[in-house]
């Protein structure tokens, strides 16, 4: 068979049809030899709809073989079906003539994808579920009359969001690229980061009906094989017709199914991906959200802000130690008011008590029905802000905050000191890094109420014994939820309260990471020559 190139056209001898594979027709999801029949299928599956798009065409001398090209509408780029694949098919080889002796040669399939095709992704095609489902990505299908194989050829294009400063996680110092809906963008982002070859990257497709494009990344010989194995396993196991977003995997992986404590990160910013994958973690990065998900997670991590590595060490030491004691503040700041107020009076200086007592004299509700009120209110409040447009989202909370408890205290149904608590108690929640660990405390808060409320600081204690307890028990993914907190780790002390400067942070978490050691001990010695 010959092969070469004239005035801009491919000339090949291409061969005669083949017979059809009787073992291929007997399965139901084998493509048919004859054409005809395999278009006839995918309008049958697809409802005849109208952004499935099918062009039939004649290919070879004097149009002698009949093809076909199937795309979808919108998710298939028009420019590059045109230029590409539609005027190679259709001009660059119509010179082609069959062979002398009309001998049935099965490669004329190989034959158009070798040499014919100039795309980069070209995949082969036997079987009507791999068609269906590179259809609906994007792709373009092609198939020829008389054969029982095709090949899928990558011309993914729609209409996405580009790479834009994170919304979630802002900060004020650091990159400002965020992850985007598209998979592939998302994991090029983070081979920018990381150029090592070292970075594996293992494909899943996941829902039985959406059939999402899932990305695991790691680092071989830095994240532990078990954990590796653990996460795969996990992810094979999910049953599910569709995801929509990165909560559904995250909800099916997870370990404690009804802990209000996150046992899995997530992030929309490549770098805290990086940082996550050079500690030896595992990413699972989802096609159509801009959250990817990393594991194993630990408690102090969610304290742990990205921009704490891009300050000196000195300021996001305070900066990470007032989130833990703003963390704490909303956790019992009102039960700790409620304890007071109501059993253990003594405690407070005598004028502020007197103050106290002043306010709540026409206050017709006890301490834990003001809570309630203010706290119930508070919480309508940031959900209204939440839902409405973004324009008048943040002043109608503000405003709408400040009108209700002026209004509550005029009226005498809230003490002006239970306001102050309040509020104090929902900024301290807005000071975590991270969504989750917020929802948590708020849902916690609650319950220290009602302790408080029933037993005072007694029912605090044995509640804040109960939280500890519960954290000592959480695992995410065989890794211990407060490590290295319990079990204690000396050594992985200087990135847990504190943050030590970057040139002491000579290891990994010794119980995440196989290969423990990331640098050298090389402290700075600036104005010195070597």
């Amino acid at each position: 068979m010959g092969f070469f190139k004239k005035k801009n056209s491919i000339m090949l001898n291409l061969p005669a049809p083949s017979t059809p594979d009787v073992k291929q027709l007997e399965n139901k999801t084998s493509l048919n030899s004859k054409l005809q029949e395999n278009i006839q299928k995918v309008k049958e599956t697809l409802g005849k709809s109208a952004d499935i798009i099918i062009r039939e065409i004649k290919i070879g001398k004097e149009g002698s073989i009949n093809a076909g090209i199937v795309y979808t509408d919108g998710l298939s780029d028009a420019s590059s079906l045109q230029n590409f694949i539609l005027e190679t098919l259709m001009l660059d080889i119509k010179e082609t003539a069959l062979e002398d002796d009309l001998t049935p040669n099965p490669n004329l399939i190989t034959t158009l994808k070798d040499f014919a095709m100039t795309v980069g992704e070209i995949k082969d095609l036997n079987n009507f579920d791999d068609l269906f489902t590179h259809l609906l990505s994007g792709d373009v299908i092609f198939m020829v009359d008389g054969y029982s194989n095709g090949f899928i050829i990558g011309n993914k294009h729609w209409v996405e969001r580009g790479v834009t400063e994170p919304t979630a996680q802002s900060v004020v110092r650091g990159p400002r690229e965020g992850f985007s809906e598209n998979l592939r963008i998302n994991t090029a982002l983070v081979r920018r980061i990381i150029k090592d070859p070292n970075l594996w990257m293992e494909s899943k497709v996941i829902g039985k009906r959406s059939k999402t494009n899932i990305a695991v990344m790691y680092i071989k010989g830095v994240a532990k094989d078990d954990i590796v194995k653990e996460v795969n396993s996990r992810l094979d196991r999910i049953d599910i017709d569709g995801i929509l977003e990165s909560s559904y995997i995250e909800e099916l992986i997870q370990d404690s199914q009804f802990s209000p404590f996150p046992t899995v990160f997530n992030s929309e910013r490549p770098d805290v991906v990086s940082a996550a994958l050079l500690q030896g973690k595992v990413a699972i990065l989802i096609d159509g959200t801009p959250f990817a998900l990393m594991v194993p997670a630990v408690f102090i991590q969610f304290f742990q802000s990205t921009e704490d590595y891009y300050q000196r060490a000195i300021m996001a030491t305070l900066i990470r130690l007032l989130r833990y004691f703003s963390f704490m503040i909303s956790l019992l700041f009102p039960a700790f008011y409620i304890a007071v107020i109501t059993f253990h009076q003594e405690m407070i200086p005598t004028a502020l008590l007197m103050s106290l007592a002043a306010q709540r004299e026409n206050v017709p509700f006890p301490a834990f029905i003001e809570v309630m009120i203010m706290e119930v209110a508070f919480e309508i409040l940031r959900e209204a802000g939440l839902r409405m447009p973004r324009v008048v989202g943040a002043a109608m909370s503000i405003v709408g905050g400040f009108v209700v408890g002026t209004a509550a205290v005029e009226a005498g149904i809230i003490s002006a000191a239970m306001v102050i608590v309040v509020s104090l108690t929902a900024i301290s929640s807005f000071v975590s890094p991270l969504y989750d660990i917020a929802i948590a405390s708020r849902m916690l808060r609650f319950i220290f109420i009602v302790l408080a409320a029933m037993f005072g600081f007694y029912g605090m204690t044995i509640g804040f014994i109960a939280l500890i307890l519960h954290l000592c028990s959480l695992r995410s993914f065989g890794i211990p939820y407060m490590s290295p907190l319990a079990p204690f780790s000396l050594s992985d002390q200087k990135d847990a309260f504190i943050r030590v400067p970057i040139w002491k942070m000579t290891t990994r978490p010794n119980l995440i990471s196989k290969n423990t050691i990331r640098q050298k001990y090389t402290p700075p010695k600036p104005g010195e020559d070597d």
